[in-house]
């Protein structure tokens, strides 16, 4: 199967909004739209990191699944993807290290420690297991995520307290990881431990999508499923915000996974059809930059995260910020224009990598 552009530019898409919403002027001057949700609920931010695990579990099956199932050595695979999941690990924990280098209190836990956890978990299901197999370990993990979350009786809070830092998974994780969480809440993080087993079926619904790709099927039939299946999972999540648990992306709730799987779905199932089914020459020419952002998308979040930090101890981000901020155009708005601004900077620099053919593979 040749490589998908659509992939590509739904990639570029989700790393484009995710520069935009972790880079504004100010913090203290967002649209509502361009922050997450307060605690539950969703916003469009809220959808950003399950499309990245959505996107990643798409590419492991168009690519270690359907190595795995023409009979390559599942073990030298596995083994190759938990050297990829290490170094992702180690890139992510040397972001939070830096620049204060403190031991003590460095974050362990973090987007790209999750995307490795991800990883690693979800491969060697992918390489092991057939799609109703996935189906089932997915239903598994939701399972047992539920019975933590709802039936255990947690120290100074009780059950099924879904609160911040009162639940299961925040309990687990200052016990494991005390002084090593988000420095904001200290009590939780948002990429804690137990909240992983529900964002790995985020993945493996990526990994369900892909392995319908390598059917053989019309594309436009390829297209309209994933468009079905895409809104029930939508439907669904909103289901089980009310039978369940509520959509809450700090704590990854399968009403949050599924409802953010779903929208993945609808969102790719577009791109699929117009960049890989009709190839519209206007969506193909509109889509480009995305596509380009695509092509180093790991690499562009690691180095923005690195330049904010570095500028941020260098005092040279509100340097930056001070002419944007002295425009006559409400807060709100010089906020957003900053983070456009360093948006357009990314993508620069993805540009030239892509001119160049500088592809950086983790």
């Amino acid at each position: 199967m040749a490589r998908l552009t659509s992939l590509d530019a739904f990639r570029g898409f989700t790393i484009a909004a995710m520069v935009l919403v972790n880079n504004p002027g100010d913090w203290g001057n967002l649209y509502s739209q361009l922050a997450h949700a307060e605690w539950n609920g969703w916003t469009f931010t809220d959808w950003i990191f399950p499309f990245f695990l959505f996107i990643g579990g798409v590419a492991m099956a168009l690519s270690l699944g359907r190595l795995a199932a023409a009979g390559a050595d599942k073990p030298a695979l596995l083994r190759k993807l938990s050297l990829r999941a290490a170094l992702i690990f180690a890139i992510g924990f040397l972001l939070n290290f830096y620049p204060n280098f403190d031991l003590a209190h460095v974050r362990i836990p973090g987007v790209l420690q999750r995307i490795a956890l991800c990883t690693l978990l979800a491969a060697p299901v992918v390489v092991y297991c057939n799609w109703r197999q996935q189906l089932g370990v997915i239903l598994a993990l939701f399972t047992l995520y539920s019975v933590l979350m709802l039936g255990v009786d947690v120290p100074g809070s009780g059950r099924a307290v879904l609160l911040p830092g009162q639940d299961f998974g925040a309990w687990l994780d200052r016990q494991l990881l005390g002084g090593h969480l988000w420095a904001k809440a200290k009590t939780w993080d948002p990429e804690g431990l137990v909240s992983t087993l529900p964002a790995v079926g985020s993945q493996l619904f990526g990994v369900l999508c892909g392995q319908w790709l390598l059917s053989p099927r019309p594309r436009a039939e390829h297209a309209v499923w994933m468009l079905l299946v895409g809104l029930l999972g939508v439907w669904l999540g909103n289901v089980l915000d009310v039978v369940l648990m509520p959509i809450n992306k700090s704590l990854w709730t399968p009403s949050y996974a599924v409802f953010t799987a779903g929208w993945a779905a609808v969102l790719f199932a577009a791109f699929y059809w117009l960049l890989d089914g009709v190839r519209d020459p206007i969506a193909v020419r509109w889509c480009q930059p995305f596509v380009i952002y695509g092509m180093n998308a790991l690499f562009i979040f690691a180095f923005s995260g690195f330049l904010v930090k570095t500028l941020s101890k260098l005092g040279l981000t509100s340097m930056l910020y001070a002419p944007i901020r002295a425009l006559p155009i409400g807060p709100v708005n010089t906020s957003l224009l900053y983070a456009l601004c360093f948006n357009a900077v990314m993508f620069s620099i993805a540009w030239m990598m892509w001119r160049r053919q500088w592809f950086i593979k983790v």
